[in-house]
């Protein structure tokens, strides 16, 4: 069985994660593996972020609303979606792309995307 995690991250304590996690139930994401940072996306230094590194598990599947919930710089992405995807061995699902993209085409589309520079 995949192990399947959220990830949900809001800018400030004035803006709603209420659709998020609704999304991820949705999805049938257990809620011990939703994890949710009410802070700004300049660093990964958030505490909900890196415990859900840490228990990430090879072939798990991360669900986020959008690659910008993971952060605002540009190379930290990068080197957070080389971490995953090459060291923890763990793909992402894009949600506000789900019903554009197969999960092929968005793993394509996302590798493209970040390439652009």
């Amino acid at each position: 069985m995949v192990n399947v995690y959220g990830y949900i991250r809001v800018s400030s304590q004035d803006q709603n994660e209420d659709r998020q996690i609704i999304a991820f139930q949705k999805l049938s994401i257990p809620s011990k593996n939703i994890f949710m940072d009410k802070q700004s996306g300049k660093d990964f230094e958030r505490p909900s972020y890196k415990r859900m590194v840490r228990r990430m598990k090879k072939d798990g599947l991360l669900y986020i609303k959008s690659i910008d919930r993971l952060g605002q710089n540009y190379e930290e992405i990068l080197e957070q979606w080389r971490i995953l995807t090459k060291e923890k061995g763990v793909d992402f699902y894009l949600v506000f792309i789900q019903n554009v993209f197969s999960p092929i085409l968005q793993k394509l589309f996302l590798r493209q995307l970040l390439l652009l520079r």
